[in-house]
């Protein structure tokens, strides 16, 4: 026998999850598990759009290749479908207010929606890019797919920048924090 052999198969053992697999609270617990960065997404060159989302990653890098996950009911979804584009600013540990701003659902609407963070136009698409971020990335649409209530938008990277210093902003458990934390 060798030591492959005595390797244990199948999932580890833990607490059984109190809800189904179709349970949406207990599913969002599950998913809230999986730390991620902070984006906020945004669109619109004279109306600009954006929303704050953390289903986003790399896919390629040669083609350069992101994808972002927007549900269809964002008002950013239709501005990336009419756009053909979209901006990425990845947060840094300091805009947490930035965060909870474009994921509030009553803020401001349209030019109003940006007056409370700063931004510069993105040089190929037009779209607000958050001064102060992490990384940012501008994308031309290359394709869309469904996913369920959501779209899955898939952006060739046009241009990216970053900054000197590494303080991400961080989404865990239903929750903001940053790597001192």
């Amino acid at each position: 026998m060798t030591s492959l052999d005595r390797l244990p198969v199948g999932p580890p053992a833990f607490d059984q999850p109190s809800g189904a697999p179709h349970d949406r609270t207990e599913l969002r617990g599950v998913l809230g598990r999986f730390a991620t960065g902070v984006t906020v997404l945004t669109a619109g060159r004279d109306t600009p759009r954006g929303m704050t989302a953390n289903s986003f990653t790399s896919v390629s890098l040669d083609p350069a290749l992101v994808l972002v996950c927007v549900v269809r009911t964002a008002a950013v979804h239709e501005t990336i479908l009419t756009e053909q584009a979209f901006a990425v600013s990845v947060l840094s540990g300091g805009q947490e207010k930035a965060a909870r701003h474009f994921a509030n659902r009553q803020r401001p609407r349209g030019a109003a929606e940006f007056e409370a963070v700063e931004t510069v136009p993105g040089r190929h698409t037009g779209a607000p890019v958050l001064v102060g971020a992490q990384a940012w990335l501008e994308c031309s649409l290359a394709a869309r797919y469904d996913g369920g209530d959501h779209s899955i938008f898939l952006g060739s990277v046009l241009d990216i920048g970053r900054a000197a210093a590494d303080d991400p902003l961080l989404y865990f458990a239903g929750g903001f924090h940053r790597l001192d934390d």
